[in-house]
């Protein structure tokens, strides 16, 4: 008998996990910031482990640095990490050209980490999701300056019904099932 799927849970295989702009000078001004790194590094190695290609965006590197070093070591050799001046990563070109490969090969769940909330993760969501994406907010892996920020960009995000999650549960849905080694990997993450 087959079961139909829910469409609202993430699946691996339809995937793409987007890391948003957590830069050297950017990074130390962040609110919580150890626990929204550590989330989205967690983020980063379970998409490492169970092959689902991930997009990093810098702000204007010139000026913001690169990518933080506990970020960028945990990036495998392939993945995309884009330069950009736009706000919302879906207007920059390189990013909207990368993402569309992805969708082509069935990519259409968008995991979205980083910072700020309230800018560059809000505007790129709300972007992604008129384009018909499936968006989703992994809540204790973004971060902004001020608190209140991230909460008004949480309240939006609600209104504007794109999916808000954290990282536990983008991991279980990705797997799906215990018991097999990608679990042990993956969970070993969170324990």
């Amino acid at each position: 008998m087959t079961r139909d799927l829910s469409p609202a849970l993430l699946q691996r295989d339809r995937s793409a996990l987007v890391v948003i702009d957590m830069q050297e000078r950017l990074m130390p001004a962040i609110a919580e910031a150890g626990a929204v790194a550590r989330a989205s590094g967690i983020l980063i190695e379970a998409a490492r482990h169970l092959e689902v290609p991930m997009v990093v965006t810098e702000q204007y590197a010139k000026g913001l640095g690169p990518t933080v070093d506990a970020i960028a070591g945990l990036l495998p050799n392939g993945a995309a990490v884009i330069d950009k001046m736009t706000f919302s990563a879906a207007r920059n070109h390189d990013f909207a050209d990368h993402l569309d490969g992805l969708r082509a090969e069935g990519r259409d769940h968008i995991v979205v980490c980083g910072v700020e909330s309230h800018v560059c993760v809000m505007q790129t969501a709300a972007d992604l999701d008129a384009q018909g994406y499936g968006v989703h907010i992994v809540t204790d892996a973004c971060g902004s300056r001020a608190p209140a920020s991230k909460d008004a960009a949480l309240a939006r995000f609600g209104a504007l019904g794109i999916s808000r999650v954290t990282t536990e549960m983008v991991l279980f849905e990705w797997l799906e099932v215990a018991g097999t080694p990608e679990f042990k990997a993956v969970s070993r993450l969170v324990k």
